[in-house]
C-alpha cells in the first residue's frame, strides 16, 4: 500500500460529504459514491446539499483540485485502497432498533470492486454486533479484503474541526495490518498528538452511543433537576452554573431547556436500548428510557406553560417562534424539540408562525402545513407570545425594546435559557424560562 492510500467514501449525505472534503483538504485522492445522482451533482459542482459552517467554501476548493470526485458507479473504487462507510443508519419504522440496510447494501455494493488487500472502514454508527457481521459476510464475498471500525464524532456545527481536528480517533480492527493502514490515513491527525485507541470491532461500535448517551444524560439531567427547581421555587441556571464548576461535571451540555433533538441522540440511545434488549442485558440500560421520557417531557412543559400564560384554548392567538433546527449553526430539523412544539401548538387552533436562520426549507418540506417568515420582525409582528426555542446568536443579539414594538403583548418564554432575562424585563417584557421560578 505504501505511501497515501487512496480513499473512498461510500454515502456522501452529512457525514459522507465531510469526510470527503477533509480527507481531500489532506492531500489524498478521494472518490465519494451516492446512489443519488442529484447529489453526486450537486457535490460535483462544489455545492452542498444541506448547512454546515466552513464545509462549503472547504468541498468548493477540493473539487478544484481534481483530488476529489463524486459518482454515482461503483465500480470507481476498484483502485482504492481505503474505503468509508457513511451511510446513514435510521431509527426503523416498526421499533427503536437501528435501520442497517443502507450499511449492508453499501458493503455489498464495494464488494464486487474491492482489490486486493483493500480496507473496508466503517463510520456510521451502528448497533454493537454489526461490524463483526459484516466482516464475516466480506470474508465470503471479498475474502482478499478486511473490515474496521472507526467511528465518527462530529458535532453539527463544527464538523470540519471535528473532522481535522478530533479529540481523539478510535479504532476498531482485528489485525496489526488494519490498524497501520488506518495510521497512514491519519498520519496528518495523529501528527498533531490526537489520541489514539485501538479497540476490538465491539468496543469500537460501542464508544459512539456510550458517548451520546452519557450526554444525553447531562442534558435530561438538567432538566430533572429544572422540574425539581420548578417544584422549590429555586433557579435552574444558578444551581448548574454552581455544579459546573466541579470539573468532574463541567458546565457544558448543563443547560436546562426543551432538550435534546437532531438525527443522532434520540435516536441512538433508542437503538442502544433495543440492542441492550437483543443482548440479555436491558436492564443495565434502563435507565435511558426515563431519560428519553424527561427529554420529551421538556417539551410538552413549554405547551403547558404558553397554555397557562396565554390560555387553555389557543385558537385566538398568534405564537411567534424563533428557532426551527434542533441546535443552532445548522439546518437539521430531525427531531427537532422547537419545531415538535411549534407542530403541537399549530395543533392546538394557534396561529404559529416561524423563523430559522437556515432552516425554514427543511422545515417548510417536512411541515409543508406550518407558517414560516424570513424575517424576525415579520414573524414578531402582532405577536401575542414570543417563543426562543433554537439558541441562534441572531437571538441573543436583538433588542426587547425594538421587538417591543412590534408585538401586540410583550411576553417571551425562552426555552433555552439563553436570553437575558435582566435586559428583557427592563424592558417592560413578561419573561418565562424552564427551571426559574420568581
Amino acid at each position: 500500500m505504501g505511501m497515501n492510500p487512496t480513499l473512498s467514501v461510500i454515502g456522501c449525505g452529512y457525514l459522507g460529504a465531510t469526510h470527503a472534503a477533509c480527507m481531500s483538504s489532506l492531500g489524498f485522492t478521494v472518490i465519494g459514491v451516492d446512489t443519488d445522482p442529484e447529489k453526486v451533482a450537486m457535490l460535483s459542482r462544489g455545492e452542498l446539499p444541506f448547512y454546515e459552517p466552513g464545509l462549503d467554501t472547504l468541498l468548493a476548493q477540493e473539487i478544484k483540485t481534481g483530488r476529489l470526485t463524486f459518482t454515482t458507479d461503483f465500480s470507481a473504487i476498484a483502485d482504492t485502497d481505503v474505503h468509508f462507510i457513511c451511510v446513514g443508519t435510521p431509527q426503523s419504522a416498526e421499533s427503536f432498533a437501528a435501520d442497517l440496510t443502507y450499511v449492508k447494501s453499501a458493503v455489498a455494493g464495494i464488494a464486487p470492486y474491492l482489490k486486493d488487500g483493500a480496507l473496508v472502514v466503517g463510520k456510521s454508527t451502528v448497533p454493537v454486533g454489526t461490524a463483526q457481521g459484516l466482516r464475516d459476510e466480506l470474508k465470503k464475498s471479498a475474502p482478499q479484503a478486511d473490515l474496521a471500525w472507526n467511528p465518527e464524532f462530529l458535532r453539527e456545527g463544527f464538523a470540519v474541526e471535528d473532522t481535522l481536528k478530533p479529540n481523539r480517533l478510535v479504532v476498531g480492527v482485528t489485525s496489526d495490518r488494519a490498524e497501520e493502514i488506518l495510521k497512514e490515513v491519519y498520519k496528518p491527525l495523529l501528527a498533531l498528538n490526537t489520541p489514539w485507541i485501538r479497540a476490538d470491532l465491539a468496543t469500537s461500535e460501542l464508544v459512539k452511543v456510550a458517548a451520546n448517551s452519557f450526554l444525553a444524560t447531562k442534558i435530561s439531567f438538567i432538566n430533572a433537576m429544572a422540574e425539581i427547581c420548578e417544584a422549590a421555587g429555586g433557579d435552574v441556571t444558578v444551581l448548574a452554573k454552581a455544579i459546573g464548576y466541579d470539573p468532574r461535571i463541567g458546565s457544558r451540555f448543563l443547560q436546562a431547556g426543551i432538550g435534546f433533538g437532531g438525527g443522532c441522540l434520540p435516536k441512538d440511545i433508542r437503538a442502544f436500548m433495543a440492542r441492550a434488549e437483543e443482548l440479555g442485558a436491558k436492564s443495565a440500560v434502563e435507565f435511558l428510557h426515563e431519560i428519553d421520557a424527561i427529554n420529551l417531557r421538556a417539551r410538552q412543559r413549554v405547551i403547558d406553560v404558553v397554555r397557562n400564560d396565554l390560555s387553555a384554548d389557543l385558537t385566538q392567538y398568534k405564537i411567534a417562534v424563533l428557532g426551527a433546527t434542533f441546535k443552532p449553526d445548522s439546518d437539521d430539523v430531525r427531531d427537532s424539540p422547537a419545531l415538535d412544539i411549534a407542530v403541537e401548538l399549530h395543533a392546538a387552533g394557534a396561529n404559529v408562525v416561524i423563523h430559522d436562520p437556515k432552516g425554514i426549507e427543511p422545515a417548510r418540506k417536512r411541515f409543508p402545513n406550518l407558517n414560516f417568515s424570513e424575517t424576525i420582525a415579520e414573524c414578531v409582528k402582532e405577536a401575542d407570545l414570543i417563543l426562543h426555542l433554537t439558541e441562534w446568536k441572531e437571538y441573543r443579539a436583538l433588542d426587547p425594546s425594538i421587538i417591543g414594538q412590534l408585538v401586540k403583548n410583550k411576553m417571551i418564554i425562552d426555552g433555552r435559557n439563553a436570553l437575558d432575562r435582566e435586559l428583557w424585563r427592563s424592558a417592560g417584557w413578561k419573561f418565562h424560562a424552564l427551571g426559574r421560578t420568581d
